[in-house]
């Protein structure tokens, strides 16, 4: 068993590489696939002079494109049994690896939902956003006869195999609604497991807003009634 942990990075300086430490010290085989959204503040100069090797790949884009577009780019190049999305802004925790792939090692689930609204420990902050992510997931779930308690988590993990049954398109944050949208219309077995969160605000470069809300209620329509 190989996990491929995919980790799209844009102008996230402070914390590549701590990401990148954290990730290694999981005691699990692994891949680490990096793909640099065209980062403006150093980012890509500091992931280029990472030394080689064998576990760490790192993919640049050739423009700017989005959540969305950095992942399919890092998919293409999974070669492990299991996939994990990895943001690199340290609100999620790579310690937590053994319990998200727990589901899929048991052969109860396909897919793993890291659900931050599962009781795990979490940082107090940003009340709207909280609001926001249940409405989102709730709608997601009236259209997609999932339960969910999380669906705009980045800790979404897969059988890598899933890759070949469904084909993504879009390329910011519509991402999360998409990919769940076509899960649940694949028939996908899906868990949830609780996880920690340490979110941070907007002065400590959180970068999905209110625009990306009104997004995701159009992407969670056009994935259950035009796709």
């Amino acid at each position: 068993m190989k996990l491929s942990v995919v980790i799209p990075v844009y102008n996230e300086m402070n914390t590549i590489l701590e990401i990148v430490e954290r990730v290694r010290e999981v005691g699990l085989p692994k891949e680490i696939i990096i793909v640099d959204d065209c980062s403006t503040d150093g980012t890509r100069e500091i992931l280029c002079g990472l030394p080689q090797s064998d576990d760490l790949k790192i993919i640049c884009q050739p423009q700017n494109m989005g959540k969305g577009a950095a992942l399919r780019t890092g998919f293409e190049s999974v070669s492990g049994d299991i996939v994990i999305v990895q943001d690199a802004d340290l609100e999620y925790d790579p310690a937590e690896y053994v319990t998200l792939i727990q589901p899929i090692l048991a052969n109860k689930a396909d897919v793993v939902y890291g659900s931050r609204f599962l009781s795990g420990p979490h940082r107090v902050l940003l009340f709207w956003h909280s609001v926001g992510n249940r409405v989102l997931t709730t709608l997601s779930n009236m259209l997609t006869d999932l339960n969910l308690t999380d669906m705009e988590t980045c800790y979404k993990v897969f059988r890598a195999d899933l890759l070949k049954r469904i084909k993504l398109h879009e390329n910011r944050f519509g991402f999360e609604p998409e990919f769940t949208a076509k899960v649940a219309r694949a028939r996908c077995r899906v868990y949830e497991v609780p996880i920690s969160y340490s979110g941070r605000d907007y002065s400590e470069g959180k970068k999905i807003g209110w625009k990306d809300g009104v997004a995701a209620i159009y992407f969670i329509l056009k994935y259950r009634f035009f796709d």
